[in-house]
């Protein structure tokens, strides 16, 4: 597959905006967008709290990574992973070796703001201290580090985001092909 075509991934921890930048660069290059965790949830019929606890955890990574190397598979796409995603080898090997990765990063400083907003939605926040938070953001981050390429996003508003990554992707294009 040539590098124009290949579907385009987002990484990163919870809450960092990989949904929110992920549809606006799929508009900018005219692509289709696909949120991993809104594709479970439409397969299984509801949210993915009332997954992780009628169903479980593993059955949930386990559609996760189906669906992930389904899309991942497919041109022209642009994908939203779960911020859990990316921690299963598979995962990884499949957007790597098919896609071009981006990873989303933020300080722990400026995510730590958006904690309020966040914490009913994420199963994975659910009964953890702050302290405990903070180390699983600084933990994930050694795995997000596998990636083509990284954007920080603190005090940028989405929109100057997917303008920068899309003008990175179309230069990139232009030198590789």
């Amino acid at each position: 597959m040539n590098l124009r075509e290949k579907s385009i991934v987002f990484i990163g921890f919870m809450g960092v905006g990989k949904t929110t930048v992920g549809q606006l660069v799929a508009q900018k290059l005219y692509r289709t967008f696909i949120d991993i965790d809104k594709e479970i949830e439409k397969e299984f019929s509801m949210p993915i709290p009332e997954i992780f606890q009628t169903i479980g955890e593993k059955a949930f990574r386990e559609k996760e990574k189906e669906m992930t190397t389904t899309f991942c598979k497919q041109k022209l796409k642009v994908l939203s992973l779960g911020g859990g995603a990316f921690l299963q080898k598979e995962i990884q090997e499949v957007c790597l070796e098919n896609c071009i990765v981006f990873h989303l990063d933020v300080s722990w400083e400026t995510w730590k703001e958006r904690l309020d907003i966040l914490i009913d939605s994420r199963p994975v926040l659910q009964g953890r201290k702050i302290e405990e938070i903070e180390e699983l953001f600084h933990k994930r981050q050694e795995t997000y580090s596998l990636h083509n390429s990284q954007y920080q996003t603190d005090d940028l508003d989405v929109e100057a985001i997917a303008d920068n990554i899309v003008e990175s992707l179309k230069l990139a294009w232009e030198l590789y092909e």
